[in-house]
């Protein structure tokens, strides 16, 4: 448990400092590139700190000067660092308005121009995946967790089809995301960290140009078999 406080005290310290400096940064910089990337020097603090590796496979398979929606499997609050830290490009996070409330943090997320998704009607949640979707298609890529939430039990749940209509409506390829690893190092049922090796693995782009929002569960067939290939095949071993 010795560890665990470190990286716990240390997660709440490191937040609140970078957290600070990235509020200060999106006054400079309105785009929140800068933000961003303040960002991704707190996650790669924290993973450090954590003793966790992380390999990421598939780069080539993307352009960073183009617009993706990444769509990753939630094994663990460890995919968020883990994501930040090592995709070495802008994007901007769609997460649930939770989030947003949370202080400073918050704050900080609301400032770098991450996007909350508003879950607490079925009208609040569409006119939010409306502006997340608008916002796509004017060259912001997204990362988004279509379970909407972390797996309790190690296996990938069903995911929702809310980013999937967003993703139809932008027309922005889909980059599916495999990310192996981050349950061993802290699982939903517990505060306990462990170090342990991570991959992440990036797909293909799936693209969503010729999808209509009636074909919408054929979309999410495409990218759920893409990513459970990847989360199967590394569970099986080599």
């Amino acid at each position: 448990m010795f560890r665990t406080t470190i990286v716990l005290t240390w997660t709440v310290l490191s937040t609140v400092f970078f957290g600070i400096i990235s509020i200060f940064a999106s006054f400079l910089d309105k785009t929140g590139n800068l933000p961003h990337r303040i960002a991704r020097i707190w996650a790669s603090a924290i993973l450090c700190v954590s003793g966790i590796n992380v390999k990421v496979k598939g780069l080539k398979n993307i352009d960073p000067s183009k617009p993706y929606i990444y769509m990753a499997n939630h094994q663990s609050n460890f995919d968020i660092p883990v994501l930040l830290a090592y995709m070495p490009l802008q994007f901007r996070w769609l997460a649930k308005t939770e989030l947003f409330k949370i202080p400073l943090f918050g704050l900080a997320m609301k400032r770098g121009g991450y996007i909350p998704i508003d879950r607490s009607d079925f009208r609040a949640a569409i006119l939010s995946l409306k502006k997340a979707a608008e916002t796509i298609r004017k060259g912001t890529s997204v990362v988004i967790f279509p379970e909407g939430t972390r797996s309790t039990d190690g296996q990938i749940r069903d995911f929702k089809k809310g980013g999937f209509i967003m993703a139809i409506d932008s027309q922005v390829p889909i980059v599916p995301v495999t990310i192996h690893g981050t349950r061993q190092i802290m699982p939903r049922t517990t505060l306990r960290i462990r170090p342990n090796d991570v991959l992440v693995e990036i797909k293909k782009p799936i693209p969503t140009a010729n999808f209509t929002r009636r074909q919408k569960d054929k979309l999410m067939a495409l990218v759920r078999k893409a990513i459970c290939e990847s989360f199967d095949k590394h569970k099986a071993g080599p």
